[in-house]
C-alpha cells in the first residue's frame, strides 16, 4: 500500500532529478553542436584543400606534358653520328624526346651506342634536309639559335640571353625549337637572324666553344628546373601570327620615317628582338598592336 507521503517524496526526487540534469544536458548538447559544426568546417576546409591541390598537381602535370611534347631539339648538319648518340643521352636526363635532325650523315651503331638508355631518342629521331622544311612541317612558332660566339649591342642577331634567363621566361604553351649547330661552324649567320632569340653559355675567353653535348646539358638543366613555372594561369603567351602581325605593323610605320635602309632594317630587327626577349602575352600583344595601327592611320592623315 503506497503511502502519500511516500508519493510526494518520490515525485520531489524525479522532479530534483529533472531539475539538475537539464542544464548538464543542453550544455553537451551546445558542446555537440559546435565539436559537429568544428568537424564540418574542418571537413569543408580539408575537401577545398584537397581540391586545390589536385588542381595544382593537375597543373603540373599538364606542365610537364607541355615540355616534353613542344620543345624540339634541333642539330644541324651534324658531322659525327657519336655526338647524336651523346645529344640523345642529355635529352632523355631531362625528360626531352623530339629530336631533329638537319641533313644528318648516316645514322650508323655509334649514335645508338652514345645514347645509351637515350636510344629511343634516336630511333624517333625527325629527319629533314632543311631547318625551313622542319619549321613547316612541324609549325614551329617559336625559334631559339644556341651559340658560342655571342655578339654585342651592334650585332643585334646575336644579342644573347643567358640560359636561366631563357629557362625562368620560356612558355612551352606553344611549339618551340632550340637549334644547336655543326660541330665546326656551329650556326650562320641565316639561320641565326631566322630564330628569335638567341642562348649564349658565358665561358673562359681563351677557349669559349664547349662540346655540344655539355652546352645542350647546361640550356637542358636551366629548362627542366624551371618547368613549373612556364605556365602562369590565366596568361597565355602570344603566337606567332600575332609577332608576325606586330612586326609588320612596325616595319610600315618605320616606312613612313626619312632615314637610309640600313637604319630601318636595324630599328626593325632591334624590335623584333624585343618582342621576343619580353615574351610577351596575347593580350598584351594585341593592345600593341591597337596603338601601332593608330599611330600608323595617324601619320597617313598628315
Amino acid at each position: 500500500m503506497i503511502k502519500i507521503s511516500d508519493s510526494a517524496v518520490s515525485e520531489q526526487k524525479v522532479m530534483e532529478t529533472a531539475s539538475m540534469s537539464s542544464p548538464e544536458k543542453k550544455e553537451e548538447s551546445t558542446d555537440e553542436k559546435k565539436s559537429t559544426s568544428t568537424k564540418k568546417a574542418k571537413s569543408i576546409k580539408q575537401s577545398r584543400g584537397t581540391a586545390r591541390a589536385k588542381l595544382v598537381r593537375k597543373q603540373e602535370e599538364k606542365e610537364i606534358s607541355l615540355f616534353k611534347e613542344n620543345i624540339y631539339i634541333v642539330f644541324v648538319e651534324c658531322e659525327t653520328p657519336g655526338n647524336i648518340g651523346f645529344l640523345a643521352r642529355t635529352m632523355a636526363n631531362f625528360g626531352l624526346k623530339n629530336l631533329v635532325l638537319i641533313n644528318p650523315p648516316t645514322l650508323t651503331n655509334e649514335a645508338y651506342y652514345q645514347a645509351t638508355h637515350g636510344k629511343y631518342i634516336v630511333e624517333n629521331a625527325k629527319i629533314f634536309p632543311t631547318l625551313d622544311d622542319f619549321y613547316q612541317s612541324q609549325r614551329i612558332e617559336f625559334k631559339v639559335a644556341s651559340t658560342g660566339m655571342a655578339g654585342g649591342s651592334y650585332n643585334l642577331s646575336r644579342i644573347p640571353l643567358r640560359p636561366e634567363e631563357l629557362g625562368k621566361s620560356m612558355n612551352v604553351s606553344n611549339k618551340i625549337a632550340i637549334l644547336f649547330g655543326r660541330e665546326g661552324n656551329g650556326l650562320t649567320n641565316k639561320e641565326i637572324d631566322n630564330c628569335d632569340i638567341c642562348v649564349s653559355i658565358p665561358t673562359d675567353p681563351t677557349y669559349p666553344i664547349m662540346n655540344i653535348s655539355h652546352a645542350a646539358a647546361i640550356i637542358f638543366y636551366e629548362l627542366f628546373k624551371n618547368k613549373h613555372e612556364y605556365g602562369v594561369q590565366g596568361l597565355s603567351e602570344s603566337s606567332q601570327l600575332e609577332k608576325d602581325y606586330l612586326v609588320k605593323d612596325m616595319k610600315e610605320l618605320i616606312d613612313y620615317l626619312d632615314i637610309p635602309e640600313h637604319k630601318k632594317r636595324n630599328g626593325l630587327k632591334t624590335f623584333n628582338n624585343i618582342i621576343s626577349r619580353a615574351f610577351i602575352t596575347g593580350r598584351e600583344a594585341h593592345t600593341f598592336k591597337g596603338i601601332l595601327r593608330r599611330l600608323k592611320n595617324k601619320i597617313g592623315e598628315q
